[in-house]
């Protein structure tokens, strides 16, 4: 029996690495800052002004240069060097060029699923998104790819009326609860939370006590879990 009729996929920290990039970036942001405070600090006034400008700027790493900007203005009481802000540009322009590293067991996973109508659900910056989809090698793995400028309830409900899915028939995977797994729940779907060590804090939220929320340790067992609930449903 098919429970699903798509299976949706979160892109970022769950198809490929995303977050290492930005803890490496936001180190040497605070190394370069080091004279105006300890990088905890820095660190939390910078994670403070990137949540603040979230409405403004959206996710992404455009976002995040403007944010590292904005803080260090701030630390510095507006007296930053042009230098200091030309090597911020150039760290989120490095961010900007990272190639794509796919995490363990996703062409695995992928190769299972081959057949299945698979949806490719991110946010972000619609630019680097593009880039990263296109060269992580596996846009045509999907039927269809969705960039969302945020992932509530309503944007998956726009997303699942326009591929004519009904949400209890559509499956969620991803490593964040707050943006992959709880709004898909909302919705009377399927959400499977596949955490990644590095999630940004902002992603985090309690696990609810729910019958539709499963986990798994890495993509490479979704594949099982999903022939496990077909099979008993």
């Amino acid at each position: 029996m098919t429970l699903f009729d798509a299976i949706g996929l979160d892109a970022d920290d769950t198809l490929w690495e995303n977050e290492t990039f930005f803890r490496v970036t936001e180190a040497e942001f605070c190394a370069l800052l080091s004279d105006h405070g300890d990088a905890e600090t820095i660190a939390a006034l910078l994670y403070d002004t990137e949540s603040a400008n979230l409405a403004r700027y959206g996710y992404g790493i455009k976002g995040f240069m403007l944010s590292m900007v904005q803080t260090a203005i701030e630390l510095t009481d507006g007296r930053i060097e042009g230098r200091q802000i030309a090597r911020i540009l150039d760290l989120g322009a490095e961010m900007l060029a990272h190639p794509v590293t796919l995490l363990p067991g996703v062409e695995q996973a992928l190769d299972a699923l081959e057949g299945r109508r698979l949806i490719l659900i991110t946010k972000g910056d619609l630019m680097d998104q593009e880039r990263k989809i296109a060269a992580s090698g596996l846009a045509e793995r999907f039927a269809a790819v969705q960039i969302l400028a945020d992932k509530t309830p309503e944007a998956y409900a726009r997303v699942l009326m326009g591929q004519g899915v009904e949400p209890s028939r559509f499956l969620m995977a991803g490593n964040s609860m707050r943006s992959d797994v709880i709004p898909v729940l909302d919705l009377g779907g399927t959400g499977v939370f596949i955490p990644h060590d590095l999630t940004w804090s902002h992603e985090h939220a309690e696990a609810p006590d729910h019958p539709r929320l499963h986990q798994l340790s890495d993509m490479g067992r979704l594949p099982a879990l999903i022939a496990d609930l077909e099979g008993a449903a």
